[in-house]
């Protein structure tokens, strides 16, 4: 038997959650007349597999095909994932009506209970829960966020922007040192953007360099939105990020360390992720600025050794698999990576300082804009 659910009153949903909740009652009425009919109850998902990822040239994001997989009930190596996924789905129904929004791992709590009359769990652990959400997400094409769902957030941003985060209007360009916390779910009804005077957004990865440009209030000598993804950007940050280009319409420049893990930040934000592939529409954004940092800037900025740190045998593997990605097939992009092999070495944007501390804002990002110093 399943835990009682709280007794919250329950919430008037707004159209975004009454879109989800037809959906999710739609999976289960689907079911029901399949049992109805004495057939065997199936769940359609599609395949979340490399075999079902293609580069779509045309959109310019990596999209999941239409393979399909099916959960059957009357499977012994299905019906307990069949399960899971209509207590994944009936836990999202009642965080919807009640206006909820709960962590990954509380739903793994939440949804977690022994069966009547035996030492069995529905779940074990959150490594089997977490699959099932994304397979509830791809199955009836609903973001984990509209499903009242985050994972632990991640970035900050400060400059020329004000934001209605659920009923809060905040003014980013009093964010003091440390920023404004992007917010796990960034979806249209919980954030609104409210005024933008930002000409363009730049994106770092590292923290480090975030609080330099922001201490030296970058943001404001340039009339931009400066953001941390703080590594590979979070779920959050991604939709943010996509909003911020199609809403305000604002050129996006992106700037990581010279290695191919920061080559590869830089494409997850481009075209998405083959683990979030379902997603891409609503988190690539396929116009996003490679700023750098380039191999072609050592020499170019007079840098010395100091910024140098050696290849590893793994850099090297990854930066030979990354040239035979179709997104990084043009020209540019493969004078890129061959220019960082050639180097022998990678850099990272902290190195910067090398010249002196203010460096990266007061002439390497400024002649990079200038200059239109860039790739796409």
């Amino acid at each position: 038997m399943a835990k009682p659910t709280t007794t919250t009153p329950k919430k008037k949903p707004n159209d975004t959650d009454e879109k989800t909740l037809s959906k999710i009652e739609k999976l289960a009425t689907d079911t029901l007349k399949a049992v109805e009919k004495g057939l065997n109850p199936t769940v359609n998902i599609r395949t979340r597999a490399l075999s079902n990822v293609a580069f779509n040239e045309k959109k310019r994001i990596i999209e999941l095909g239409d393979k399909m997989q099916g959960r059957e009930f009357f499977n012994t190596n299905m019906a307990r994932k069949f399960m899971q996924t209509f207590l994944v789905a009936n836990g999202a129904k009642t965080l919807i009506h009640e206006g909820k929004t709960i962590s990954i791992r509380q739903m793994f709590y939440m949804t977690k209970h022994t069966l009547r009359g035996t030492d069995e769990n529905t779940f074990e652990d959150q490594s089997e829960s977490d699959p099932i959400i994304e397979d509830l997400e791809v199955t009836i094409d609903a973001l984990r966020e509209e499903l009242h769902l985050f994972a632990n957030k991640r970035g900050l941003v400060v400059g020329n922007l004000t934001v209605n985060d659920a009923g809060d209007e905040i003014d980013l360009t009093k964010m003091g040192r440390g920023g404004w916390g992007i917010p796990s779910i960034c979806e249209p009804d919980q954030l609104k953007f409210v005024r933008s005077k930002a000409e363009f957004v730049l994106v770092v990865e590292k923290q480090a360099v975030w609080h330099r440009l922001n201490e030296d209030r970058f943001w404001e000598k340039h009339k931009c939105v400066l953001m941390t993804s703080e590594g590979q950007a979070a779920r959050g940050a991604r939709r943010l990020l996509q909003r911020l280009a199609t809403e305000l319409k604002v050129p996006i420049y992106i700037l990581v360390d010279n290695d191919p893990w920061g080559l590869y930040i830089y494409s997850v934000l481009k075209q998405g992720s083959i683990n979030l592939a379902y997603e891409s529409m609503r988190m690539a954004v396929p116009g996003v600025r490679f700023m750098g940092m380039s191999a072609f800037d050592y020499k170019k900025y007079s840098l010395t050794r100091e910024v140098q740190i050696k290849l590893t045998k793994e850099d090297i593997a990854r930066a030979e698999q990354m040239k035979k990605y179709p997104w990084f097939a043009a020209k540019q992009w493969q004078k890129e990576i061959d220019e960082t092999l050639k180097n022998g070495f990678k850099m990272e944007v902290d190195a910067l300082l090398t010249k002196y501390i203010s460096f990266i804002t007061d002439e390497y990002i400024p002649k990079k804009l200038k200059d239109k110093d860039f790739l796409v």
